[in-house]
């Protein structure tokens, strides 16, 4: 398998987690992609010119984090990440949803800033960061339910957490949420999670 990926991204972070968890780390190999470079040829891989894309040697080719994830787990029977069927299974999927849209607000904030200043929209950003703050406020009312197996909706909670305080495109998220931050801390002590710590190329 080939992962065209950025070490800055926190969709990418949630596969390389997901396969370390897996146990599939050595069957990766990992192909650097900037996908803001003009000569970049992620679009002959993925329509969408995005990474995380996953060249399989069974499936094609996937893109998006929930899918090539899923993936993944489908490869080994343990551990699952992704329960099979019942409450936990769509409770693991609705955290998964909740991290990757906090997520999308975030990096929507974020280049958001890097526009010129003439050009950003303060309404914007306003926007994107409620949105932001009702996630994380549902995270810390949520965090109780946490399982003790691991799931993918905790492993995408805790990259969600690591790229706003790597990026941040708003304020401090761990103050006002301190049973998060204290599951954040644990969850950050994995093998899988100091193994993918965010980092420009």
């Amino acid at each position: 398998m080939k992962l065209r990926y950025s070490p800055t991204s926190p969709y990418v972070r949630k596969v390389s987690a997901t396969a370390i968890e897996k146990r599939l780390d050595d069957r990766i190999e990992r192909i650097p992609t900037n996908v803001w470079d003009a000569a970049t040829d992620i679009g002959n891989d993925n329509p969408l010119g995005k990474v995380p894309t996953l060249i399989t040697d069974d499936a094609g080719v996937l893109y998006d984090s929930p899918v090539i994830c899923e993936y993944l787990d489908s490869l080994a029977p343990t551990p699952r990440l992704f329960p099979l069927a019942g409450p936990l299974r769509w409770q693991a999927l609705k955290q998964q949803a909740l991290a990757d849209g906090l997520l999308d607000a975030g990096v929507a904030c974020f280049l958001e800033a890097r526009r010129p200043e003439s050009e950003r929209s303060a309404g914007w950003i306003a926007r994107q960061s409620a949105t932001a703050r009702r996630a994380l406020d549902a995270m810390e009312a949520d965090v109780s339910s946490f399982t003790p197996e691991v799931t993918i909706g905790q492993i995408a909670t805790a990259c969600a957490l690591g790229w706003l305080l790597y990026r941040q495109p708003f304020e401090d998220w761990r103050p006002a949420r301190q049973r998060l931050n204290g599951w954040y801390e644990q969850f950050l002590a994995r093998p899988s999670m100091q193994a993918t710590l965010p980092h420009e190329p």
